[in-house]
């Protein structure tokens, strides 16, 4: 077996590199091309090119493309860029606005991984002939007993597995992530002694078609009319200001609010798209317990998920937050409902959550509501009134 689990000489493997042209992908390609791998690097042009050049803090512009180049040239290995900017467009750009409209807080990376690179750009990779994918996420694919497993990274800190949480047990079989069981400073480490270019390149902050992080800015471009001013309103049916939009807000959100005043601070706890209302509320009214899910994916066979009962599960509720006890239980088709065992605050939906036995991801889904258990059965428990006679 070669290092990426083949049956054959590396030199006889054709490995397609997703190069973003950023130190992560350049070290795959070089590590792989330094095995005596048969490496095509292959970048994807996502958006406008020239409205690209001289972006920085975002993955795939022009000058990323040009880096992946000159490190290609300097391996000795092809490299082709791909203008997947319909796809683009049409699967993550579109989604991401949309979704801000409809109040929700979106994780465009994770349809990119699912939409783009790991459905089209693994097609393009078996049309070039290649054994495998491999990039540069910070997250490990292990051979269990009944297949490939994906776990997180060995560096808890760069741990990418939240944004992989949508891959197919297919697409795994396919994928490799050479960089997962080793920290970042040490792949900066080997691209300095690589001699590659780009070892002391910045990392890629913003969302790569956000500038500046100004998502409401970019929505309203995508969708004119999408700002329209309503209320603030408290938990307590107070109206409290208004706003120019709810696309300017998150759920969490405790600054910019413009209701000052108040004697204890604010947070923004429910946003309501259709009556163009902007929910605030101490920060205990963030509290949630339970999350209904869509899209679920699982990376587990049917018998281990827990069917009609229930499996128990840590999850993560946000890439940066850590992963809490909780109970996932699937529901008919690919919906399903997680029940936290102690409230979180800042569950929102439109982010994910994705479900963990140790260091496996096992599954997640994109979370569409959310509620407070305890609130739920106060209401259950009101009695009925009556219509006037």
């Amino acid at each position: 077996m070669n290092s990426l689990g083949f049956d054959k000489a590396p030199a006889d493997t054709r490995v397609v590199v997703a190069m973003s042209g950023g130190v992560d992908s350049s070290v795959v390609a070089a590590l792989l091309a330094g095995e005596g791998y048969d490496v095509v690097g292959v970048t994807l042009q996502l958006y406008d090119h020239g409205a690209a050049v001289g972006r920085k803090g975002a993955c795939c512009a022009g000058q990323d493309i040009h880096d992946a180049r000159r490190i290609t040239d300097s391996l000795g290995v092809p490299h082709y860029v791909l203008d997947y900017e319909a796809r683009f467009r049409a699967e993550v750009i579109d989604d991401f606005a949309d979704s801000y409209v409809r109040g929700e807080t979106p994780i465009p990376c994770i349809r990119c991984n699912q939409r783009v690179k790991f459905r089209d750009l693994m097609e393009t990779a078996r049309e070039l002939g290649a054994d495998a994918l491999a990039t540069g996420h910070y997250a490990r694919r292990i051979e269990g007993p009944m297949g490939p497993e994906l776990h997180q990274a060995g560096d808890t800190g760069r741990d990418q597995s939240y944004f992989l949480f949508a891959t197919t047990p297919e697409q795994l079989a396919y994928l490799r992530f050479p960089l997962g069981g080793q920290a970042k400073a040490e792949t900066r480490a080997l691209a300095h002694r690589l001699g590659l270019t780009v070892a002391d390149k910045a990392d890629s902050q913003d969302i790569c078609f956000v500038p500046n992080g100004s998502y409401a800015r970019v929505v309203e471009r995508l969708r004119p009319g999408a700002a329209e001013p309503g209320d603030i309103v408290h938990v307590d049916g107070r109206v409290l200001g208004r706003h120019d939009g709810v696309i300017g807000y998150t759920v969490g959100q405790r600054r910019g609010l413009g209701v000052g005043g108040n004697a204890e601070p604010l947070f923004v706890v429910g946003l309501n798209a259709a009556e163009r209302r902007v929910v605030v509320g101490p920060r205990t009214a963030l509290a949630r317990d339970r999350a209904v899910l869509s899209e679920v994916n699982w990376l587990t066979p049917a018998q281990d998920q827990g069917q009609g009962y229930g499996h128990r599960v840590t999850v993560k509720l946000r890439s940066s937050q850590a992963a809490v006890p909780a109970t996932v239980r699937p529901l008919p088709g690919s919906s399903g409902e997680v029940f936290l065992d102690i409230p979180q605050t800042g569950v929102a939906p439109g982010q994910a959550a994705v479900f963990y036995d140790g260091t496996r991801v096992v599954g997640g889904g994109w979370i569409r509501e959310t509620t407070l258990r305890q609130v739920e059965q106060e209401q259950l428990r009101q009695p009925a009134v009556s219509a006037p006679a």
